[in-house]
């Protein structure tokens, strides 16, 4: 009897484990498209791919990324749509991209002047994380636009150069006469205050746009992707500090119905490779952006400028009004940017203080080759 019940035991426990096998075996992994708004060749899309190999890795396969170009299956600004509609399961943009929807978009990823506040790269992303900006963002895509979306910030990129342009410039009157590609939204009505003229268009199509002297000037996102995209075949003059997008941090979107179907120990591992991606981004940029920026000036022939001063003062006004007229008129515009001066009020005289130190140290450095 005993032998038989052994017997039995075993057959069960070798059919249950045949059939817990084949179930897995045949159960096919969850596939998830994902477009981005930047071309293939982009230092973002390979951190995006990045981001697809490590879900697929921690899932053991049973969650695959297709991480796509932008105009794979719409362009750039359609992607928030796309996504809304489940046309695409995710895209990865920046929120500024939907300001025409609502203004506020724009706080969230691209902040002009540190939110006129002072927020750094480093101390918005801690708005985000620990002062409630992320609680804000949520809201963004669930009350205010209404969205079937589930966003993260994903890469941390900023701050953006000023940009690139064909001649010189010392002044904003001789910008004044030239047409610049710059980041729709308030960035542009900022300039606009500022009496200058913008043209918004996705980062595949500038340097063709200044081929065709549709524009005469253009900014995109650091010295590493413009590079890649062939910015310094049509500009030779490269002006480094921009106030535009002191802050600038992409977004990934995920379809909300996908998402909510997605089982726990998914959501987790697609949360967790969020964050390494965040952290990662930090570091290609400094290292990557670095090397690309020799590369143009020794091999390209770029000048590399400062942006004169005469523009800080200037759009720090100009940021002043904009930032004022979207408060009157729009309530969930000023509730982010009291968010963002509650938080500013706490951490910018400390951490611009402390990181004195690093300014002060690269400086000397740098003034030390000079000499």
């Amino acid at each position: 009897m005993i032998i038989k019940l052994v017997k039995r035991v075993a057959a069960v426990t070798a059919l249950s484990a045949a059939l817990y096998g084949t179930a897995f075996a045949q159960s096919a992994p969850i596939k998830m498209t994902l477009q981005t708004g930047v071309p293939s060749a982009s230092i973002y899309f390979e951190l995006m791919k990045n981001f697809g190999d490590r879900v697929d890795k921690m899932s053991n396969g049973r969650l695959k990324v297709d991480v796509l170009p932008d105009g794979a299956v719409v362009g750039a600004f359609g992607i928030l749509d796309a996504v809304d509609k489940g046309v695409i399961d995710a895209g990865f943009a920046w929120t500024h991209y939907w300001s025409g929807k609502n203004s506020a978009a724009a706080l969230f990823s691209n902040p002009a002047s540190g939110s006129g506040v002072g927020l750094d790269q480093v101390s918005h992303m801690a708005w985000l994380k620990n002062g409630g900006g992320d609680q804000l963002y949520q809201r963004l895509f669930t009350e205010v636009l209404k969205t079937n979306i589930k966003p993260f910030m994903i890469q941390p990129m900023g701050p953006d150069p000023f940009g690139w342009f064909k001649k010189p410039i010392n002044s904003i009157a001789d910008m004044k006469p030239m047409k610049y590609r710059s980041p729709p939204g308030l960035t542009a009505e900022i300039f606009k205050e500022m009496g200058l003229t913008t043209v918004a268009m996705p980062g595949s199509e500038i340097v063709p746009a200044a081929q065709r002297g549709v524009i005469d000037a253009a900014e995109w996102i650091g010295p590493a992707d413009d590079m890649i995209l062939g910015f310094q075949n049509v500009f030779k003059h490269y002006y480094l500090q921009g106030l535009h997008q002191s802050t600038d941090v992409a977004e990934l979107l995920i379809n909300k119905t996908f998402w909510d179907k997605l089982p726990a120990d998914l959501k987790v591992i697609v949360e967790t490779a969020v964050s390494a991606t965040i952290a990662e981004t930090y570091t290609f940029n400094v290292y990557r952006n670095a090397v690309a920026l020799e590369k143009l000036k020794k091999d390209h022939g770029v000048t590399v400028h400062d942006t004169p001063k005469e523009f800080f003062t200037a759009f720090q006004k100009a940021t002043a009004v904009v930032y004022t007229r979207e408060s009157e008129k729009n309530p969930f515009f000023k509730e982010v940017l009291d968010s963002q001066r509650k938080f500013a009020g706490i951490v910018v005289p400390y951490w611009t203080q402390i990181n004195g130190l690093y300014y002060n140290i690269g400086a000397t450095v740098v003034n030390n080759k000079k000499k």
